[in-house]
């Protein structure tokens, strides 16, 4: 079986929490896998693996530039095997937001990223307010205000559809 390597930028856990999903779908398919946040001492022998899952989510209408960096530094590696990139963003709960084509923050990747993985997949992601510092709190409950999300301080809601993530666990698998 592969060895793979799924790397990935969160900000508040839930795209960590997604490749763990991934993780256990693919290590009950015999795989090997490594998960790697690329906020810490990122993998530099991206080549030692067989295939590479990169997860990054948004914040602000932005992938961090971590994600950015370590596909630059590794383009050549990522290039030469199977690999994969998945989005984790609020705005993907609405229907017609909610895939690789017609996700706004999948279409920014897709153009600012010289490297084009096999696979792509665009997860919704979750609210949690009462985890936010007050500044992220304010700014999220507004963008959500104007998007007709939920506002409530106290609210956490999970948008994440976990069968959508075990069919990219399975796709990642037969790449």
């Amino acid at each position: 079986m592969s060895r793979i390597l799924l790397a990935y930028s969160t900000v508040d856990g839930h795209t960590q929490n997604i490749c763990d999903r991934l993780r256990q779908h693919l290590e009950r398919q015999g795989h090997a896998v490594v998960m790697a946040s690329l906020s810490d001492a990122a993998p530099t022998n991206v080549s030692s693996y067989d295939k590479v899952v990169i997860g990054a989510s948004i914040r602000y209408g932005k992938h961090r530039q971590e994600v950015y960096d370590f596909i630059r530094i590794n383009q050549r590696a990522l290039e030469d095997r199977p690999s994969a990139f998945f989005s984790v963003n609020v705005v993907a709960r609405k229907p017609g937001k909610d895939s690789p084509e017609t996700n706004p923050y999948m279409k920014v990747f897709r153009r600012k990223s010289a490297w084009q993985p096999a696979l792509l997949a665009v997860f919704a992601g979750k609210i949690d307010y009462p985890r936010y510092g007050f500044i992220d709190r304010q700014m999220i409950r507004f963008i959500m205000w104007l998007t007709h999300g939920p506002t409530g301080a106290h609210d956490c809601v999970e948008f994440t559809n976990w069968a959508s993530v075990d069919a990219f666990g399975h796709r990642v698998a037969h790449l």
